[in-house]
């Protein structure tokens, strides 16, 4: 894998040699950012775009809001952004000044390459509904395409909001969602708004059990979830027509297509259902019909998603046509960075539009306020509180970006001196979450009156209760039978001071037994290692190979023993790689790494007390149990709010575990590790009443030196 700085260096490098033979030397060199899991996607798109001769360079950001960033500071030219990425720049007067932010290029459909939207909101009735005014959609059966959807769910909310038919949406005794599925239960008498209503199962059940007549239309009302015959764009509308609905919310180009009207490009397509028995409800209470010629009454609309450039870019035209090449050449390569880095797919390609502010780009198809749309009390706030810069700097750009994606409560972010102080913010209420390591809780529990309401969890290979074993990994074929053998052998290590598998743990268990007398005399134990993050000049690094993937000498050097992505042998997986490649006769990592991509014929666990073991053995063969990283709040708080500030938690962390190209919320944060959340978190999950190992955290703590 090419990893970040040490890929920059060497792509740098590359880009300049084929640059040289295929640019002409008064030719302008755009520059693309890409959020650093496509790195690679860029190095290939630089190879295969220098064979068609499109001069393009690449630097990468640590995700799409970094790249945001490094394009405003001229870095860059160019970055892919969705509407809710323009909305944090529209929001943002002094960035958007400074930067000049203009969306040069917008990403369309090749069925509607001319429309002005990616798809507009409609309400469709059946034609003989006695309906005049939006009022009246007051006690009527309604179809959404389901829960958090846009043009099923933000935007009805949105408008019916501002027009004043949903009513009692800011209540502080519910949360932002309950608040909204109250509001839509009490307008409408049934409906099928399918969905995870919640992250927490619990509270899932709950908000359906309680708002049950929104399922009520639904193929399988007790489930009210996808897969269902009556959700989606085109279930919607099936309910309408075949399932008692009144009402139905989608979008456009999918009510051309159930009426079998042509759409865009393509023809119309015959359907049994019949247009003329149906119309489309306008926010002014009018009806339009639906048919081939009459142009639709919409609600609102969706942005089209697009390249947005900084003011540094003179000449538009010719990074319009180097995007669009782009796009062209991708589609004939069906590469990947294609669709990473372009945003593209087989059925949208790249258009030139005249250039426009990503503020009126949002305004003028009615979107903004669907993104700000605050359902909840209008100043009820999440504040996280927080003891560094570092953090300081991740919860901020957490906020800005989850409340574009429609994460709520809104997140602010408050800087105190030290935990300790954090937890008296807790407690008096100048702040409502917080992060600490699990060996904490029962202090901050019985010492602040704090409760856990969300822990960090690791995957395969943790305990229920999100705890990671420190194992000692071997190979079959090993000599070593106990601790004791260790003496005078290589070690891996995956990280160094303050990581309790690679390092802690394994010092823990050497003091114990009187091999050492401090964590300092590992370096002596064995013989030479790679413990990423060491002293380079110390043995601890000797067995370090830095960036392995490139071939550069100096880059592999420059990148040895570096305590992030840069050393290939970095973490469990790069620790296990370190034993498995002959570097080491030991390897120190927690428990989830056994379960990665890895043979797991060849390797063993060692145990402490001696002997060997197979490595789903992990529970009872390993040097300690890490506790994970937990997320507090105050007990004092109703179990209303900390469901609310729990449900928003989990909806961010659900987002970008698996989008870490928006925002890398799980891994190091400009260059540094464990900022907030441990580097190997793979979500979070919330606590209940079942937990009870505060006691036993706060012992690991004591008994490994946590403190």
């Amino acid at each position: 894998m090419i990893f970040r700085r040490s890929a920059l260096a060497a792509l740098a490098f590359l880009t300049n040699v084929i640059l040289l033979t295929t640019a002409h030397s008064s030719e302008r060199i755009f520059t693309i950012c890409v959020p650093e899991v496509y790195w690679k996607e860029c190095a290939d798109m630089i190879k295969d775009s220098a064979v068609k001769g499109i001069p393009i360079s690449c630097i990468s950001g640590r995700d799409r809001y970094e790249c945001i960033e490094r394009v405003g500071k001229k870095e860059a030219d160019v970055v892919a952004v969705d509407p809710e990425d323009m909305y944090l720049v529209a929001k943002n007067n002094h960035l958007q000044e400074k930067a000049g932010y203009n969306i040069v290029e917008q990403v369309r459909t090749k069925e509607e390459p001319h429309a002005p939207y990616r798809y507009e909101a409609v309400a469709v009735i059946h034609k003989d509904l006695n309906i005049n005014n939006v009022q009246g959609l007051r006690g009527l059966k309604s179809c959404h395409t389901g829960v958090g959807r846009n043009v099923g769910y933000k935007i009805p909310i949105t408008k019916l909001t501002d027009m004043g038919v949903l009513n009692n949406l800011h209540d502080p005794e519910y949360s932002a969602r309950e608040n909204e599925l109250r509001a839509l239960s009490s307008l409408f008498s049934k409906g099928c708004l399918v969905g995870t209503w919640s992250p927490d199962p619990a509270i899932n059940r709950r908000l359906k059990e309680t708002y049950s007549n929104m399922c009520a239309l639904c193929e399988k009302p007790e489930v009210c979830d996808y897969p269902d015959i009556y959700s989606g764009y085109e279930g919607a509308l099936r309910c309408l027509a075949h399932n008692g609905g009144e009402v139905a919310w989608t979008k456009v180009i999918y009510v051309k297509r159930f009426f079998g009207l042509p759409v865009g490009m393509t023809p119309a397509v015959p359907t049994s259902e019949n247009p003329a028995d149906y119309r489309y409800f306008c926010p002014d209470g009018s009806k339009v019909p639906i048919d081939a010629n009459t142009k639709p009454c919409t609600w609102a609309a969706r942005p089209w998603q697009g390249y947005m450039a900084n003011n540094a870019v003179k000449d538009v035209e010719a990074v319009q046509k180097e995007l669009t090449d782009l796009g062209k050449l991708g589609e004939e390569e069906k590469a990947a960075w294609w669709k990473d880095i372009m945003l593209l797919d087989e059925k949208t390609l790249a258009v030139p539009a005249s250039p426009v502010l990503p503020a009126n780009h949002l305004k003028d198809a009615k979107y903004l306020d669907v993104i700000e749309r605050n359902s909840g009390a209008t100043d009820k706030n999440a504040r996280w509180c927080v003891w560094s810069k570092n953090a300081l700097d991740k919860c901020n750009a957490l906020a800005k970006a989850a409340y574009s994606r429609d994460v709520r409560p809104k997140f602010e972010c408050l800087l105190e001196k030290s935990q300790d102080d954090c937890l008296k913010a807790i407690k008096i209420g100048n702040a409502e979450l917080l992060v600490i390591e699990g060996g904490w809780a029962s202090h901050a529990i019985k010492d602040f009156n704090a409760i856990p309401i969300i822990a960090e969890s690791y995957g395969p290979g943790s305990t229920d209760f999100g705890e990671r074993a420190a194992v000692a990994v071997i190979k079959k074929s090993s000599s070593i039978n106990k601790i004791d053998d260790l003496k005078g052998k290589k070690s891996c290590h995956s990280g160094y001071k303050g990581d309790f598998a690679g390092w802690t743990a394994p010092s823990h268990v050497l003091k114990h037994k009187k091999f050492i007398s401090s964590e300092d005399d590992l370096a002596n134990f064995f013989t030479a290692s790679c413990a990423p993050g060491a002293p380079i000049e110390s043995t601890l690094c000797q067995q370090c190979v830095g960036n392995s993937a490139s071939k550069d000498d100096r880059i592999r050097e420059a990148s040895k023993c570096k305590p992030n992505n840069e050393e290939a042998y970095i973490g469990g997986k790069g620790a296990l790689a370190c034993l498995l490649e002959d570097k080491g006769d030991v390897a120190f990592l927690p428990s989830p790494a056994l379960l990665s991509d890895v043979d797991s014929s060849k390797i063993e666990l060692l145990c402490p007390n001696g002997g060997r073991a197979a490595i789903n053995e992990w529970q009872t063969c390993n040097l300690g149990l890490e506790p994970p990283r937990l997320i507090v709040s105050s007990a004092a708080k109703t179990a209303t709010a900390l469901e609310e500030l729990t449900h928003g938690i989990l909806a961010a962390s659900g987002l970008y575990s698996k989008r870490p190209d928006l925002l890398h919320l799980f891994g190091t944060w400009s260059d540094r590790s464990n900022i907030l959340f441990r580097n190997e978190a793979k979500g979070l999950v919330s606590v209940n009443k079942t937990w009870n190992k505060w006691n036993d955290w706060q012992q690991t703590q004591q008994t490994y030196g946590l403190a």
